[in-house]
């Protein structure tokens, strides 16, 4: 009995927050203050009131396993404590930090979970309030998730959500650009300046769509940002892309891609 008790002590103490201070900080979501901290650098907040400020979600807690799992229209969010990841539909997404346990609730680093739900973190300094707020939500039809999932797919099957995601918001940066058409089947299949995207070429452009491609498409579609105000990306394995590395600004390597402003 000792060694059970002891055990579970163990257990707490490794799953709880680390002993390094942590430092006061305010967050509001939606205008409503959220239970956070930061520690070296990191805000974390309270993932309950969070998902409830952004969705109203209905969030469940499994003991055996440490993990919270939420669920939504959009997709089933699971939240292992101690893991630098958190799993949409069972596809893994990396948050960068480990969701922590403090005082028995779970905590997640703060902008990561958020742009993953859709929402937009305004950072200004450590004295200054951290504002959430959910994005709007832009409509659209099933002929954009069609064409949007299909170009996913086609560009980067095999690479994680995250990177699946960021080609999803290089098509929808386009769409909303005036250097290119306002809809998504037109950027896709857009030949101004030759073709735009090899699938088209290939015509693996019309392949049936991975699971994972779909979801990607829909969580771009509902305002996530893996890529910023990127236009272009490409592979360095398969193109040298020097046109891009010339004229446009490195803004992140996702995965396989490099992506450009």
């Amino acid at each position: 009995m000792k060694k059970r008790i002891m055990g579970l002590l163990l257990t707490a103490l490794l799953l709880a927050v680390p002993a390094r201070a942590a430092d006061d900080i305010t967050v509001t979501v939606e205008g409503e203050t959220m239970p956070a901290f930061a520690v070296d650098g990191v805000t974390y907040v309270q993932l309950v009131p969070l998902l409830k400020a952004l969705g109203d979600w209905e969030v469940s807690w499994d003991c055996q396993s440490c993990m919270a799992t939420a669920e939504t229209d959009l997709f089933t969010l699971d939240v292992p404590v101690q893991r630098s990841y958190v799993l949409a539909d069972g596809y893994t997404y990396w948050t960068g930090q480990a969701a922590l346990l403090k005082e028995g609730h779970t905590y997640v680093p703060l902008r990561s979970v958020s742009n993953l739900l859709g929402a937009q973190v305004n950072f200004v300094n450590w004295s200054t309030p951290v504002s959430v707020w959910e994005r709007e939500c832009t409509c659209y039809t099933e002929e954009d998730l069609y064409w949007l999932s299909r170009i996913i797919s086609a560009e980067s099957q095999g690479e994680s959500l995250i990177g699946q995601i960021a080609v999803g918001d290089v098509i929808l940066n386009r769409v909303a650009s005036d250097q290119f058409p306002n809809t998504i089947k037109e950027v896709v299949f857009d030949q101004k300046d030759g073709v735009q995207f090899e699938p088209v070429s290939n015509l693996t452009i019309y392949n049936e769509p991975t699971e994972q491609s779909v979801l990607a498409a829909r969580l771009a579609l509902a305002g996530v940002d893996a890529a910023g105000e990127s236009l272009y990306f490409f592979n360095p394995a398969f193109s040298q892309g020097l046109w891009v590395r010339q004229n446009r600004t490195y803004y992140a390597s996702i995965g396989s891609h490099l992506f450009y402003q």
